[in-house]
């Protein structure tokens, strides 16, 4: 299956002289989807909690090899999953994916 989408990385920047805050920076990808599978939460909580455990694998450029440790969602689906992992296998980067990401837009 083909990917194209969204991509966000969580940059730290100095928005007052010493106060630093994440600034999600968005780029897209073209990428393959290596792994589609879900997964839900343990059964001793109230509300499960919907997880994707696919990987995506994108073909990065310049920007994304020097800045793949901020990446912080990928929109796939129409939703913003959190990354719980990316494996650099030059010239790709395989993210895997968790969570919905409820963090910093």
């Amino acid at each position: 299956m083909k990917y194209f989408g969204e991509i966000g990385y969580a940059i730290t920047e100095e928005t007052v002289p010493g106060v630093w805050e994440p600034k999600i920076v968005k780029r897209e990808y073209f990428g393959d989807v290596l792994k589609f599978a879900n997964r839900r939460g343990t059964p001793d909580e109230v509300n499960d909690d919907t997880e994707v455990t696919n990987t995506i694998s994108i073909v990065a450029d310049p920007f994304a090899y020097e800045n793949f440790q901020f990446m912080a969602y990928v929109t796939w689906m129409g939703t913003k999953w959190k990354i719980s992992r990316i494996d650099v296998d030059l010239p790709r980067l395989n993210i895997s994916l968790g969570g919905i990401y409820n963090g910093v837009e």
